[in-house]
């Protein structure tokens, strides 16, 4: 257990997290959104540091990055828990370890200090390593660490992300983050509320913040049928990426598959992944990929 960054005390007891945009206020002995930071008498814990529950060697264009260290491996680390409830998380067996109860989730991993982390990145020729599988913002405080002696050995940091950190955690990381792939779920509130219990806005605001400081930025889009692939739901994506973060942003738009909550959700159509690559490029993106086809 590590006394977690950026909280506040409220008094009687209580802290608010200001990790990501659900700004939890947590009473005594209760913990947030993403089940591991907990409140122990007025400090906010993080309960996962250096509690590693996967890490395996991935193509960086597994991400997906296609045009950062292409043809290269990162050293890929995750902890278990998530800020979001996606219905339809492709990890959900670490990450929705519990929806409805944070206290109940039983805290595992591996123990792993960032000097052992790091060492794993250069035996194996690894030139980066990923905080991904889970949601690199609810364990900051371990990839961090990582991150910054990553950094004094010329290894080279990536996140793939929701994009929900607040702009104070975007603050800290920063300067060591190389590169990051976010989700773009959706172009609508309802979706981000009822099938990921987060709001669009901060994610977008964080896609803008982060093109602007030139931190080598990916975007991916898993198209859902029925949920978020409608042609004008995906030219407004396509739109923004060009207006708000450059034609040169790559795009990934992704093939749905059942899976967690959404196991009576059809594949996505071959047709509809095509669609969304043509859709992307009428509106001007240079590089539009598809993926799980």
């Amino acid at each position: 257990m590590k006394q977690a960054l950026l909280y506040e005390k409220l008094g009687n007891g209580k802290v608010k997290c200001g990790l990501c945009h659900h700004r939890c206020v947590i009473n005594d002995g209760k913990r947030g959104i993403c089940g591991v930071r907990e409140n122990e008498k007025g400090k906010l814990h993080s309960l996962i540091y250096g509690k590693i529950i996967a890490e395996h060697i991935d193509p960086i264009e597994k991400k997906p990055l296609y045009h950062f260290m292409p043809g290269s491996f990162s050293l890929s680390i995750a902890t278990i828990g998530c800020n979001f409830r996606c219905l339809h998380c492709q990890n959900s067996d670490i990450s929705q370890i519990s929806r409805e109860k944070p206290e109940d989730v039983e805290i595992f991993g591996k123990e792993k200090t960032p000097e052992q982390v790091v060492e794993d990145a250069l035996k194996n020729d690894c030139p980066s390593i990923s905080y991904t599988y889970t949601e690199p913002t609810i364990f900051l405080e371990f990839a961090l660490d990582c991150m910054r002696l990553a950094k004094t050995k010329e290894l080279k940091n990536i996140w793939v992300s929701n994009g929900y950190m607040t702009k104070e955690a975007l603050d800290l990381v920063a300067f060591y983050l190389d590169a990051i792939n976010i989700d773009l779920k959706a172009f609508t509130e309802d979706f981000y509320r009822d099938v990921c219990g987060a709001r669009l806005q901060p994610v977008l605001e964080n896609l803008k913040e982060i093109k602007k400081r030139n931190i080598h930025l990916e975007v991916t889009t898993l198209i859902i049928s029925g949920k978020n692939d409608s042609e004008k739901e995906l030219k407004a994506i396509a739109e923004f990426i060009k207006k708000e973060l450059g034609n040169d942003t790559p795009w990934h738009v992704s093939r749905f598959f059942p899976h967690f909550k959404m196991l009576d959700v059809p594949p996505t159509p071959l047709k509809k992944i095509h669609q969304a690559v043509e859709i992307g490029k009428e509106a001007g993106l240079e590089y539009v990929y598809e993926g799980n086809i």
